[in-house]
């Protein structure tokens, strides 16, 4: 492993710190390196800790100690991500590795977002200050795939997850309940204790979750996040003829609730989180909304959890590649 890739690498495994709470924006870890080979030395490291919160340069330069402030100018950064140009929640960090006075910059890869696009790198170059780029940049555009797809295709990352029996089967069949009448029969129960909590992180790890109306009035879902740290992922609700009670589960006030009733196109949908800033969907609707989404082809990743259980007869599982 080359020195670039060394520290690019440890700022990836910086900016993971920020996963469950950074979205929208990326995770960002920055090193700050004094010397080369052997006889260097990290005098200071941060990650993008929270939305809205310092980036990771800031709070790189922030844990540099006092005796150590000297050595910064003489020092190299690295950044998983192009320093950002323009003023934010926060301001530009191009310019407060300008005033640092650092004299080379590496990145893992350039900031797809229009607002930066190769602008922080070319303010920093401005400067006279020496920038590397591409280091690890399959690693680094892996970590931030959702942040990537939102302003490269305008569009969320979207994630199809469901359970099956080993006969593959979503659930029994189950008569779908009216107005406030609740479901007398719970859903079939295929996750385990470690696959529930599995679900839960990638909950956490994505700003929205999927159903359909059906699935809200047999299960009363509350789809949020409390087997793992994290936020509560936004709720998106896909109720056509708005069967689906206000004072089920689901609009509970544990986290924000988006309803499509009037245009329920998935193009459309996505267009439209897209502009609301939401950069990841998970989905986990059942049967009708999941085969939906499958025949348009607009998804990403597609988690399918194999149980061990067999029903002989029920709601059939997605067959991927064979509708």
């Amino acid at each position: 492993m080359s020195e670039y890739a060394k520290y690019i690498s440890r700022c990836l495994q910086l900016a993971r710190l920020g996963a469950y709470y950074v979205a929208p924006n990326p995770m960002v870890g920055a090193v700050l390196v004094h010397g080369t080979g052997e006889n260097a030395r990290i005098i200071g490291e941060g990650w993008h800790r929270q939305y809205g919160g310092p980036h990771a340069e800031v709070n790189c330069f922030h844990s540099v100690k006092p005796e150590d402030e000297a050595l910064v100018a003489e020092s190299t950064l690295y950044v998983s991500l192009e320093p950002c140009s323009h003023f934010g929640k926060t301001p530009p960090c191009a310019d407060l590795i300008v005033s640092k006075g650092v004299k080379r910059c590496v990145v893992g890869m350039k900031d797809p977002n229009p607002l930066v696009a190769g602008e922080g790198i070319k303010r920093l170059e401005a400067h006279g200050i020496e920038v590397v780029t591409g280091v690890m940049e399959a690693e680094c555009r892996e970590l931030n795939k959702r942040f990537i797809c939102l302003h490269e295709k305008k569009r969320p990352y979207v994630i199809l997850k469901w359970a099956e029996t080993a006969d593959g089967f979503l659930d029994r069949k189950r008569p779908i309940p009216t107005g406030k009448v609740r479901p007398e029969e719970g859903p079939l129960v295929i996750s385990t204790p470690l696959t529930k909590l599995l679900v839960h992180k990638m909950r956490a790890e994505n700003m929205a979750i999927l159903v359909g109306a059906n699935t809200a009035l047999l299960d009363n879902p509350k789809l949020t996040t409390t087997k793992w740290p994290g936020r509560n992922p936004i709720r998106i609700l896909l109720d056509r003829h708005q069967r689906v009670p206000k004072d089920s589960r689901i609009f509970s006030d544990e986290a924000q609730t988006i309803v499509y009733s009037e245009n329920t196109d998935w193009a459309y949908i996505l267009s439209d989180l897209a502009q609301r800033g939401i950069h990841s969907v998970m989905v986990e609707g059942g049967a009708q909304v999941l085969n939906s989404i499958i025949q348009s082809g607009i998804y990403d990743e597609v988690h399918i959890e194999k149980g061990t259980m067999t029903i002989g007869d029920g709601v059939k599982a997605p067959q991927i590649g064979r509708l």
